[in-house]
């Protein structure tokens, strides 16, 4: 039966052989009769046949020698066969039955030491000390024989006890059931001591046979409990070791162990890998520190006094330099240590710090300012901005005052508004670091500022404040606005006409000018009107169509995005002139003035400059002609007057010689004047042609004073040269340079008084060479001073003689074609110096240099 006990098995089998008589009939006689009776046939069988084999040829000889028929031999051969099988079985059967006899003795026996041990065995389970578990081989329902003592704590239930992880603890639960799956697939015995959930340790052993496992619990005297319980302990502590080693060995950080001489006990993967050993083993055997000997010492000369060590600490791998933090443990058989790499963490704080500090720069240049409070609502921050705007002592701000003391200082020291309920209004303010979303606030300050205030609160606690200062923000709007009415109201009243389209094509603004300009309607011109609109209505009033360019400058057609300028007539007559202004956000602004008026005064005014161009024009030619045509003469004359003078023309009388004189002088006059005139024609003409060459000074000086040498002379007045500071020589037309000279010094003597001194002056000055005539006339009056260098406009003022008016224009001439200039420096009784200052080289000159 599947349920049954094996260890009854024999008693069942052996359960009917009480009486020992044995049976002669029994099984074992039955089969020797059985075999006796197949003997017997046989040997009938076999002797038929020899009969029958003799052949056809002897069977009549046989028949003939015996007096006997075929059927009495056969009848006497199955007599026989039977007779002799009969003997044999009986033989046999008195055998076997002797041999059966002593087989019930000895099983009658054996069936008692059976049953002797079974009892003894039934008696030894059935203790209350242990239980045993047995799992047939053949899927029979497994028994549960014994019991275990109550304070154990194992169930009697057969199911609560086969779910071990009820009552045993989890540990030895999970090493039984890996035991006994070794034993049942593999046949590994076992002996584990275990320790049930109430504490009380048990022994259990298992076994396997070719039908059975067997699995014995046993319950343990004291000795074999504090035994048990040792074992047990020694099982969870080496399997603590096991993990823990495990768990060690696994980690990525170096880990070591220690002797109490120092000498390494084992090491992780990590430890191995960072001193480029193969293994641990190879390590311990070849001693291969992880820190260098400075690190070790430190290590050691702390462990004098702390069992702990604990520091940062540098070491060398794979050729980089990296940082660790170091835990070192000692006890008095040895010491453990850990390494963890925190070069990562030391790069990541060191940019954390820089970032840190950079956000802290950038919000110290920022003019919003800024506190940050911690969790606590302590200041951790403030850029200049916080302090500038609070005018807070630094001391203060750096002692990380609290939120609410920072509150009331501002409050004590007048500088945010009272309020009603100051106590609710502060908590209702200090409420930011309880909340999740921002808060924001204004505040009016008693000094007239208006602060936008916002707390931010930090998602790791505390609160950052920014207080904005919108003082300037509002009042620039409000001038903004105000800017804004003042321009509408302008260009309401501006006699200009203004459109302004924005990139869209559409109309966002226009005066009334505007529609009134181009006759249009306001109704026609109202913002949102797209500009194709406004072209068809405008392009029907203009005779030229400006209107095909304003769209692609508009719209964005027009690539070049350049400002343009231009004049369109409109259908009746009126011209306006029109500029197309493209602005910074994209707009485009289209102005129009009507210049009808501007126009046909324009007209008037180039007609009349032509005729005035004309009239100039003729005037030149008129004074060129005149002047060629009386050069002529005046040569002739003082040729004439010149041969009259000398000797061999013969003699003259005192009063012929001096009309001969006279007329010399005056025609060199005349000749100089015709000469004078025929310089500025040719200036006026644009084809005066300087010969620009070295210039020396000394020489150009003497030689204009060698000119008016006589008239010095006739009125006792000095000539006094100062040339000291003056270069050697600068670069110019040196004939018109001497003319130049010559007309400053001639003007000087007309009106320097008699016995005085006129001055001649050249020196080297930051803009050039300059030269200055002085004389101590009478100065010039400041109408004189105004109209001095205007043509054929002589003035006495106190003058020998009147001139033609020529000598000034044509030195303003002559130096402004050298790119110099003129000044005279002049005053009511102190003279007047005229200074003519020449750059170094003429524009011509240094143009060619370039």
């Amino acid at each position: 039966m599947p349920g049954e006990n094996p260890l009854k098995a024999g008693q069942a089998a052996s359960g009917g052989h009480k009486d020992s008589t044995v049976n002669p009939l029994s099984a074992g006689g039955a089969g020797s009769l059985c075999r006796g009776l197949r003997a017997l046939l046989a040997g009938s069988t076999a002797f038929i046949a020899a009969f029958s084999f003799a052949g056809d040829a002897n069977a009549q000889q046989v028949a003939k020698a015996l007096p006997v028929s075929t059927v009495e031999v056969i009848q006497l051969a199955v007599f026989v066969g039977v007779m002799g099988a009969a003997l044999i079985s009986a033989i046999l059967l008195i055998r076997e039955r002797a041999r059966t006899a002593s087989e019930n003795v000895q099983l009658r026996a054996r069936i008692a030491d059976v049953n002797a041990a079974l009892q003894r065995s039934e008696a030894l389970l059935n203790l209350r000390d242990q239980r045993v578990i047995a799992w047939s081989t053949e899927n029979r329902k497994t028994e549960l024989i014994g019991t275990l003592p109550v304070e154990t704590g194992a169930p009697e239930d057969r199911s609560a006890f086969l779910a071990f992880g009820r009552w045993l603890m989890p540990r030895s639960a999970a090493a039984l059931e890996h035991a006994l799956t070794a034993l049942r697939e593999k046949g590994d015995a076992f002996d584990l001591a275990v320790e049930t959930q109430a504490g009380a340790p048990l022994e259990i052993q298992g076994r396997k046979n070719a039908s059975y496992v067997f699995a014995r619990f046993l319950s343990l005297s004291e000795t074999q409990r504090s035994h048990a319980r040792l074992k047990v302990e020694n099982q969870r502590l080496t399997s603590d070791q096991e993990t823990i080693l495990g768990l060690l060995d696994a980690l990525k950080m170096p880990f070591w162990v220690r002797a109490a001489d120092g000498r390494l006990k084992w090491v992780n993967r990590a430890y191995a890998a960072a001193v480029e050993a193969d293994n641990s083993d190879a390590v311990i055997r070849e001693g291969k520190e992880f820190l260098g000997s400075s690190a070790r010492e430190a290590i050691a000369e702390q462990h004098r006094s702390r069992p702990v060590f604990e520091h940062t600490l540098p070491t060398v791998i794979g050729g980089d330099r990296q940082m660790f933090t170091v835990t070192d443990v000692a006890t008095a058989e040895g010491s453990a240590g850990l390494a963890c790499d925190v070069s990562a963490i030391e790069t990541v704080r060191e940019e954390y710090e820089r970032t840190v500090q950079s956000h802290a720069d950038t919000l110290d240049q920022l003019n919003t300012a800024v506190a940050i409070f911690d969790a606590d609502a302590k200041l951790r921050f403030f850029n200049q901005a916080f302090q500038k705007l609070w005018a807070l002592d630094i001391a203060f701000l750096h002692s990380s005052p609290d939120n609410a003391l920072l509150l009331d200082r501002l409050r004590t020291e007048g500088k945010i508004a009272e309020q009603p309920e100051w106590r609710r209004w502060k908590e209702n303010l200090l409420s930011a670091y309880r909340a999740v979303e921002s808060q924001e606030h204004w505040w009016h300050l008693p000094d007239g500022k208006t602060v936008r205030v916002i707390a931010n609160p930090q998602p790791k606690g505390g609160v950052t404040w920014v207080f904005e200062n919108l003082t300037e923000k509002i009042d620039l709007e409000s001038r903004y606005q105000t800017a804004v009415r003042v321009q509408g109201e302008t260009l309401d009243n501006l006699a200009e006409g203004v459109a302004v389209f924005g990139p869209d094509g559409r109309l966002r603004l226009s005066n009334p000018a505007f529609a009134a300009l181009w006759r249009l309607d306001p109704d026609q011109v109202k913002p949102g009107e797209h500009v194709s609109v406004i072209r068809d209505l405008c392009d029907a009033r203009a005779k030229d169509g400006p209107w095909a360019g304003f769209v692609a400058a508009i719209t964005g057609f027009d690539e070049e995005r350049r400002d343009r300028h231009g004049q369109t007539e409109l259908t009746d007559g009126s011209i306006s002139r029109y500029a197309v202004i493209h602005l910074p956000n994209g707009q485009v602004m289209i102005t129009f003035v009507d210049v009808t008026d501007s126009v046909n005064v324009e007209r008037a005014l180039k007609d009349k400059n032509e005729a005035l161009l004309k009239s100039d024009q003729l005037k030149n030619e008129f004074v060129q002609h005149v002047s060629y045509e009386l050069r002529s003469p005046l040569t002739n004359i003082i040729g004439f007057t010149e041969l009259l003078s000398l000797p061999g023309t013969g003699p003259l009388s005192t009063r012929q010689r001096e009309y001969v004189e006279h007329i010399g002088s005056s025609s060199s006059v005349l000749l100089t004047i015709v000469n004078d005139i025929l310089d500025l024609a040719t200036v006026d003409a644009g084809i005066m042609q300087l010969d620009i060459s070295e210039v020396q000074i000394d020489r150009t000086i003497a030689a204009a004073a060698d000119l008016v040498a006589d008239r010095l002379e006739e009125h006792k007045i000095s000539l006094k040269i100062e040339a000291a500071a003056a270069p050697k020589s600068f670069h110019g037309d040196e004939i018109r340079i001497r003319q130049i000279l010559y007309n400053l010094l001639s003007n000087a003597v007309n009106y320097a008084p008699e016995a005085s001194t006129v001055t001649l002056a050249c020196r080297q000055s930051g803009a050039g060479v300059e030269f200055s005539v002085h004389d101590d006339g009478p100065g010039m009056p400041p109408d004189v001073l105004e109209t001095v260098f205007r043509r054929f406009e002589p003035r006495v003022n106190g003058g020998r003689r009147r001139g033609a008016g020529l000598g000034l224009s044509i030195v303003k001439s002559f130096v402004e074609l050298h790119g110099g200039s003129v000044r005279i420096e002049t005053g009511e009784n102190r003279g007047t110096t005229v200074v003519c200052t020449f750059p170094d080289a003429p524009s011509g000159i240094r143009e060619a240099a370039e």
